[in-house]
């Protein structure tokens, strides 16, 4: 076999490889095994609890008045600003005011006749 046929036989086997390879990645439906048109199909069920909802938000998200205190905003940017900062009070989740209990009397440790 001459030089130029075996480049040649080079030559078409590569051409085939990159059509090969390239048809390969147009069985991306097949390899995943999804019978779907889509990737979010399937949810029919979530979809129809969310059109038919009357209105999930409270009335009051939508209240565009909000109530402030200026003294307090304009105080909490002066603290920003300065880089001072308060240390928060009461961050527990209770409105009750916990105190330790008194301590028990310790009964005594040797008996003495």
């Amino acid at each position: 076999m001459s030089q130029s046929a075996n480049r040649r036989r080079h030559r078409v086997l590569l051409m085939l490889l990159t059509f090969a390879a390239a048809l390969g990645g147009c069985s991306d439906i097949y390899y995943d095994r999804r019978d779907t048109v889509s990737l979010g199909a399937g949810d029919a069920v979530a979809v129809n609890r969310v059109s038919q909802a009357v209105d999930m938000w409270p009335e009051v998200a939508g209240e565009r008045n909000i109530a402030f205190n200026g003294q307090k905003i304009q105080s909490a940017v002066e603290r920003y600003r300065t880089n001072k900062v308060t240390p928060p009070q009461g961050i527990g989740t209770s409105s009750l005011n916990y105190q330790t209990p008194p301590s028990a009397p310790t009964a005594p440790t040797s008996i003495s006749p």
